[in-house]
């Protein structure tokens, strides 16, 4: 399976006890497949699994694989190690795992090649290399890149670089068969998919969900007036909602809009300041 298309990765929402709100969760997932996302990410950064108990992400997977096993829709989970890539060889609505490029310890492009030949070796389901220099400190280039893509087991990457790179353009000048190249960087998503992109992972397309999917359809069908139209305003929503640390200000959003309980986040995240969650609500009525 080459993903491409839409994924929307879901916020973890928290009710008034602090717990997590599953209904709520359910109604998001649906949701943004209603409105034509292709499938969903659950425990992705935006999720905040780093501050979810064990029992939650498991409950967060539960209820993600639900969805998509209801909808017939792919979900990607967040896993990056040999344990949590083994949980999901039980879950057949996992079509691959979104991997994070190990963080901190910066190994070097030729560590990060033996990391991914050694997790996907043993992985029950395929890979897809998320990178993320801004996070990780890691930055890969696109002769490395090249060189994931060629690892049986790894299907794509979640190119989310900062902004567009020279490695950027090297990949999409000539990408790699049957290798997925999902955008991962919202405010960018719009040039990164005109250089060829197959889609993105996009955390703003929880509000304007249409509007990303079609986005990514005038784009791969060569409209470009209008794919230009929507990159322009979308690249707008998505800088407004990542004001602030992720996924607080996305959280307030769909909070003022009614889709969530609270706008809670966990420590170390702060619930995102007002004046941010109102310059995005007008960003979305603009």
């Amino acid at each position: 399976m080459t993903p491409t298309g839409l994924f929307v990765p879901l916020i973890t929402p928290f009710d008034a006890s602090g717990g997590v709100a599953t209904d709520a969760l359910e109604a998001l997932g649906h949701q943004v497949l209603d409105a034509g996302a292709t499938g969903l990410v659950a425990l992705g950064t935006t999720g905040e699994p780093a501050a979810l108990t064990d029992t939650e992400r498991r409950t967060v997977v539960d209820v993600a694989a639900a969805i998509c096993r209801d909808r017939g829709a792919p979900l990607l989970v967040g896993a990056a190690t040999a344990e949590a890539l083994a949980a999901l060889g039980d879950r057949p609505e996992v079509t691959a795992a979104l991997t994070v490029v190990p963080p901190f310890v910066r190994p070097g492009e030729a560590g990060v090649v033996a990391h991914f030949r050694a997790l996907a070796a043993g992985s029950p389901v395929p890979l897809i290399v998320y990178d993320v220099p801004q996070r990780t400190g890691q930055h890969l280039s696109a002769a490395t890149l090249r060189e994931l893509a060629a690892i049986p087991g790894v299907v794509g990457v979640k190119h989310a670089p900062g902004v567009v790179t020279a490695d950027t353009v090297a990949l999409l000048a000539d990408p790699p068969r049957d290798f997925a190249i999902l955008g991962g960087d919202d405010a960018f998503v719009a040039p990164v998919l005109a250089l060829g992109a197959h889609g993105g992972v996009l955390a703003s397309a929880h509000c304007a969900t249409p509007d990303f999917v079609r986005l990514i359809g005038a784009w791969r069908d060569a409209d470009p007036a209008v794919a230009r139209q929507l990159g322009h305003r979308l690249s707008r929503l998505s800088a407004a909602l990542f004001a602030g640390p992720n996924p607080t200000v996305l959280k307030g959003v769909l909070h003022a809009q009614g889709r969530i309980p609270t706008p809670d986040v966990r420590l170390p995240l702060l619930p995102a300041a007002r004046p941010l969650v109102t310059a995005a609500l007008a960003q979305l009525t603009a």
